[in-house]
């Protein structure tokens, strides 16, 4: 694989992972292009498939994990996998740009193990377990009953932040913004 450089950020869903990633991608000097990773879930009214995610079967996804197409992939919730095509990485650095994700947290771990120092994994932590289900309840997407899921994973990741380069505690969203555009910054100019 050609080397170049990762940004991943990684949180319990709710956490603000993504409002982050896309100020962070709106900063043309940090020359970040988004990895879009496959997914079998259902897609989102508001999502366009090839630029939030790749929208496959399960079919085709196992498919192309058993003929090694994928960086990391993971079986988020039953039946519902995520993964990362190495496709997708090669022609981002191909372009002379880094590649920023925005990864559940084992597969955000699974990529930094991957990248080593050539990655910076960012932790995106919500300042409380009850502020995070306010977000998702707020986001109307979700029923009560994977509002429950979610909440449930949510507070098994909160125990994986250790393990991240940095964390960065979404509470005032443009004190985030700066903490994370600081971290990223700081990481691609060594």
């Amino acid at each position: 694989m050609t080397q170049g450089k990762a940004i991943i950020f990684s949180a319990p869903s709710g956490a603000g992972k993504t409002t982050i990633v896309r100020h962070l991608l709106g900063i043309t000097d940090l020359k970040l292009t988004f990895s879009v990773s496959a997914t079998t879930r259902t897609r989102r009214p508001y999502e366009i498939d090839g630029k939030d995610y790749y929208f496959i079967s399960t079919e085709e996804f196992i498919a192309r994990k058993d003929a090694d197409a994928f960086v990391e992939w993971e079986e988020v919730y039953t039946n519902q996998y995520y993964g990362t095509l190495k496709s997708e990485i090669e022609k981002i650095w191909a372009e002379g740009r880094n590649v920023i994700f925005d990864l559940d947290v084992l597969g955000g771990l699974n990529l930094k193990k991957i990248f080593g120092d050539r990655a910076l994994a960012v932790f995106v932590k919500p300042p409380s377990i009850e502020s995070l289900r306010f977000r998702l309840r707020n986001r109307s997407t979700e029923t009560a009953e994977k509002i429950a899921m979610r909440i449930a994973k949510a507070q098994h990741e909160l125990s994986f932040e250790s393990q991240f380069d940095a964390v960065i505690v979404n509470d005032i969203l443009e004190e985030a913004f700066l903490n994370a555009e600081t971290k990223v910054r700081t990481f691609l100019e060594k």
